[in-house]
């Protein structure tokens, strides 16, 4: 069983001396599963699981392409680069207690802990992690509920991002490629947005006729916008997918990124449009930055209205619970989309 592997995860994580009471598996994971383990005597943990049968995104060819900078972001060692790297930039991160990747049939390994043997065979295809459960709420329910006790939040979250952007690397892509010496796919990050903006853009008019009867006009568009942007040879360090959801709040008011597995280095401006889409203006002044490339921006605005759109399409082909939420999202972005587009 799963709950027997979490089980002896607990336990070498927090200790032997503990037992494993309740396992709470938590919304909003659709890639990972995503648990709170609470011990017998109150001490809590999250677990994150990677596995196929946690991953509601229908299957695709080049997934596990890891020099495809927008291939999933799948798996231990993604999280661990990631949270290696924005750790030295001292970006708050979740503690890592434990990790047992699906191959370590002898356990995996914390900090001056022997992890336990994972002898459960319907377990065994499931990359694990355990970190710190943040106590807490996310920005995105402080924001809600008590901007004015947000502000200071935003103020260090704005930190974060100009230690990410401090950081350059002279190639793009997944930090675990880049950092470990290799090289993504594509002649430049506009031009990776542009092959993948075309793909979103054709599979979203498969699925929504207002998309296929403006398609031509929106390749063109995109075409255009990426023939604009002038080339770069650095990249700083970006999240991705940055939203409030994204960012939890510790009991000392400091933000803490989580769902980080797509981290990498990348035009800033991709950082910035996802924030600007997910943020009130007022909110998002201050993490603003200075000196963003107009041309990039226009770009990649459109392009994430587009994976706004397909991704969340594709989302509901499968089994994906929270339908009606999902589809909001996809109509909510085709029409920015089209609106971008003067529709």
């Amino acid at each position: 069983m799963v709950r027997e592997r979490l089980a002896g995860a607990a336990r070498a994580a927090l200790g032997c001396g503990r037992r494993l009471e309740a396992v709470e598996r938590l919304a909003g994971g659709s890639k990972k599963g995503v648990y709170r383990l609470r011990m017998d005597d109150g001490t809590t943990a999250i677990a994150y699981r990677w596995d196929r049968t946690e991953n509601y995104w229908p299957a695709s060819e080049g997934d596990d392409d890891l020099a495809d900078p927008f291939s999933p972001g799948l798996g231990l060692d993604l999280f661990e680069a990631a949270h290696a790297r924005l750790d030295a930039l001292g970006v708050r991160v979740p503690a890592l207690r434990f990790v047992e990747r699906a191959t370590d049939r002898d356990g995996g390994s914390a900090p001056g802990t022997a992890a336990p043997a994972a002898d459960d065979p319907a377990d065994r295809t499931a990359d694990l992690a355990i970190v710190e459960d943040v106590p807490g709420e996310s920005l995105e329910k402080l924001l809600a509920r008590d901007p004015r006790a947000a502000a200071p939040v935003l103020a260090r979250l704005g930190e974060a991002l100009g230690a990410m952007r401090g950081h350059r690397a002279p190639r793009y892509g997944k930090v675990a490629v880049v950092d470990g010496g290799g090289a993504s796919h594509g002649p430049s990050c506009e031009g990776v947005v542009l092959d993948r903006a075309l793909r979103d853009l054709a599979e979203a008019a498969a699925r929504d006729p207002r998309i296929a009867e403006a398609r031509d006009r929106c390749a063109d568009r995109l075409r255009a916008l990426a023939a604009a942007v002038r080339p770069r040879a650095e990249y700083p360090v970006v999240h991705g997918e940055l939203g409030p959801d994204h960012v939890l709040v510790d009991a000392d008011g400091r933000p803490v990124l989580i769902d980080i597995e797509g981290t990498m280095y990348f035009d800033v401006e991709w950082e910035h449009v996802f924030l600007r889409i997910r943020l009130p203006r007022a909110d998002y002044r201050p993490l603003a930055a200075d000196g963003l490339d107009e041309d990039r921006l226009a770009l990649y605005a459109l392009a994430q209205r587009l994976s706004l759109t397909a991704g969340p399409l594709r989302l509901l082909d499968g089994p994906f619970p929270a339908r009606e939420a999902m589809a909001a999202i996809a109509e909510h972005n085709l029409r920015q989309a089209l609106r971008l587009l003067g529709d």
